[in-house]
């Protein structure tokens, strides 16, 4: 029983370090729905074990919305102009995030890729 308490224990404290190990400042590179290029920053801040806050400012524009992560993927809603949208990352081991985003209702998809600070 102590054995199957202390797995347990040491699998939680894994998931926190791996929801915490986002947290953080990042360069913005990406692309627009329709191709054209911009950049930025981004910072993502921990609100939860599992969940966390990131705003976006690129430009002349700030955006904000909720985040989380699941094992190497990284995902997060967001509100921009009126509109939803979502934007889901791979989290490669160097801790840059690649990532592909969308607005409702929209057929396009951008790209967007978000390097440690």
């Amino acid at each position: 029983m102590k054995a199957l308490v202390t797995l347990i224990l040491l699998a939680l404290s894994a998931h926190v370090a791996a929801a915490q190990d986002v947290a953080g400042r990042y360069l913005v590179a990406g692309t627009n729905l329709d191709g054209s290029p911009y950049g930025g920053e981004a910072e993502i801040t921990l609100t939860s074990d599992v969940t966390c806050e990131i705003v976006w400012t690129t430009g002349n524009t700030t955006s904000s919305g909720i985040c989380m992560r699941s094992s190497n993927a990284f995902a997060a809603g967001y509100e921009l102009n009126g509109a939803v949208g979502l934007v889901i990352y791979r989290i490669e081991p160097d801790g840059t995030l690649h990532g592909t985003w969308t607005v409702a209702g929209l057929n396009a998809v951008g790209t967007e890729v978000l390097t440690p600070n």
